[in-house]
This record gives C-alpha cells, sequence and structure tokens, in this order.
C-alpha cells in the first residue's frame, strides 16, 4: 500500500514560527536530454487540492488537472538547470542550483522549505531535507507534480526544435528509439554531454 502524503511536516513548521512553508521537487535527474526542472509550491493550508501524491504514481489526466488546481490555489514558481548547467555542474549541482531559483521565483518568501531528498540547496530560510518527501509531504507532492508537467511540456516543445529524437514522448530518457536517433542524427544542444553513452558517443565523433 503505497504512502500518502500528509501537512505534518508544513504545520509543524508552522506551530515553530514559519508563516509560510514551501515545498520544493525536481524532475528530470536522469534523462539524457534536456533540464533538470525544479518547483516551489507554498500551499494555502484552506484549499489544499484534493488527490495530491507523487507525480510519478498519477495518470497524465490527473496530473494535468491537479497542476492546473495547484497553479490556481498556489503560490507557485518554476525553475530549471539546462544541459550545459547540468555537464559543468554535474546533475546534483544542477538540480540544487534550479531548486535554489524556484525558492528564489516565489511571489511569497518562505520562512520554512521542506525539500524532496537529501541535500538541500543554497537558502537564506530555515530548510528540512525529506527523504521520499513527495510521498510523506503535500507540499512536496504538489511540487513534484508542477515540476513534471513543467518539464514534460518543455520537452514537447523541444521535439518540435529538433525533430526525430522522439522528445515528445520519451521527454529525453534513455529510450531504444532515443539511443537510435543519437546514432543517425547525434546529439543536439539540449543533451547532455556528460552522460553515457553521449559522453561516449561525443568522444568517438572528436576521434573520427
Amino acid at each position: 500500500m503505497s504512502k500518502l502524503p500528509h501537512l505534518r511536516h508544513e504545520r509543524r513548521h508552522l506551530k515553530d514560527g514559519s508563516r509560510f512553508v514551501a515545498g520544493v521537487d525536481e524532475a528530470g535527474r536522469g534523462p539524457l536530454a534536456g533540464p533538470v526542472v525544479a518547483a516551489a509550491v507554498i500551499l494555502d493550508l484552506d484549499r489544499v487540492p484534493k488527490g495530491l501524491a507523487d507525480s510519478k504514481l498519477l495518470p497524465l489526466a490527473e496530473r494535468e488537472r491537479l497542476f492546473a488546481e495547484i497553479m490556481a490555489k498556489a503560490c507557485v514558481s518554476v525553475a530549471a538547470a539546462s544541459a550545459a548547467e547540468i555537464d559543468r555542474l554535474n546533475i546534483r549541482g544542477a538540480t540544487l542550483k534550479a531548486m535554489g531559483r524556484a525558492i528564489a521565483g516565489l511571489c511569497q518568501k518562505p520562512c520554512s522549505v521542506l525539500v524532496d531528498g537529501k541535500d538541500l540547496p543554497r537558502i537564506v530560510c530555515r530548510g528540512e531535507a525529506v527523504i521520499d518527501g513527495d510521498a510523506l509531504s503535500k507540499s512536496i507532492a504538489a511540487a513534484s507534480i508542477v515540476a513534471k508537467v513543467a518539464r514534460d511540456r518543455m520537452m514537447a516543445r523541444m521535439a518540435r526544435v529538433h525533430p526525430g529524437y522522439g522528445f515528445e514522448t520519451n521527454k529525453g530518457y534513455s529510450t531504444r528509439e532515443h539511443l537510435a536517433a543519437l546514432d543517425r542524427l547525434g546529439p543536439t544542444p539540449m543533451h547532455r554531454r556528460s552522460f553515457r553513452p553521449i559522453s561516449q558517443l561525443t568522444l568517438e565523433l572528436e576521434v573520427a
């Protein structure tokens, strides 16, 4: 039985004096192409959308429905780190950079931040890393949904700029279609050249 996210983390921080508590999560750590995208969400606890859960567990239609409701009812910020930044900083550093940008972009400045995972970005407020946070905190679950939908839409736009790779369906992940396109067409500027097999392909092209 899967865990259901709750508001206990948020309420604890509010009880300790925080006025606004943001949940933060990312989408796109593993793909071969595209940015890593982070979202920060401050929920209105009187208007929390029903059905919040880890975005990976939700069907597409439900993610889209919840995305629209979160955007209408919460304070939301979305930010990204590009493939070039991922190559320069590594995926961990780029993810934390995107998270920091998302937090900084919130229209309401949070007093506390709940971040999915083990690491915290550089922030000027109180922070708590929550392992499996998207399954435990409704704010983080909301951020996971926003980040996932936002990134999927970015990849659909990227598919029109770079046709042939199947970005509209694979979202930049390592599928058979994507790998075959890399062999046939080579990498685009949106590909993460520090990731295998692109790093090996790039080396072979340079040697040739």
